[in-house]
């Protein structure tokens, strides 16, 4: 993802505001070794379905092809929290991964999908806790996306560590898109 830490930074340039509460930045860019595409978002889960719900990914296989940045958004719409990228998916690979990994999920857990619409996107920096925009319409205008493109070959599970500097990841499971699992 090089070029989208530079879209974050202009965008907090942007923000032109002062570190809130803790000398904290209102605008926290993620490290790049972080930023990712969620597909099902399952929050809080029992260790003990790691296991099955790994073997569900397994299962899923669906062959993406190539995926473009689209233009840079605040979400959600009207209260935003976080800068993020949207991600094209012109050959509706994308769309149908998200529906078989939603499907294969809910097969071996309590899990339900969410009922909004799909919106392909990644997170390239968060909002402070305490920031408000002044009024809606508000917000920085952004700049262009750089163009690039790219071809997932793998789905993961990875379990999220909450803390104040925010998350890290771990990786749990990786099922390459081919359907060689590891």
């Amino acid at each position: 993802m090089r070029g989208a830490g530079g879209l974050a930074r202009a965008a907090a340039t942007g923000l032109g505001l002062r570190a809130g509460k803790g000398g904290r930045p209102p605008l926290r860019l993620l490290a790049p070794d972080t930023l990712h595409l969620t597909l099902c978002f399952l929050g809080s889960r029992p260790v003990s379905e790691i296991e099955s719900i790994g073997g569900a990914l397994r299962s899923c296989s669906t062959h993406v092809g190539e995926l473009r940045l689209g233009a840079p958004l605040w979400l959600p719409p009207r209260r935003p929290r976080a800068l993020a990228v949207e991600v094209h998916d012109d050959g509706g690979g994308l769309a149908t991964l998200h529906a078989e990994v939603s499907r294969a999920l809910a097969a071996v857990s309590d899990w339900e999908p969410e009922r909004r619409r799909f919106r392909a996107h990644i997170t390239l920096a968060r909002l402070g806790a305490g920031f408000r925009w002044r009024s809606r319409g508000q917000e920085p205008e952004l700049t262009a996306t750089p163009q690039l493109r790219f071809t997932p070959d793998a789905v993961v599970l990875y379990r999220s560590w909450l803390s104040r500097g925010g998350a890290s990841y771990e990786s749990l499971v990786t099922s390459e898109l081919n359907g060689r699992g590891q």
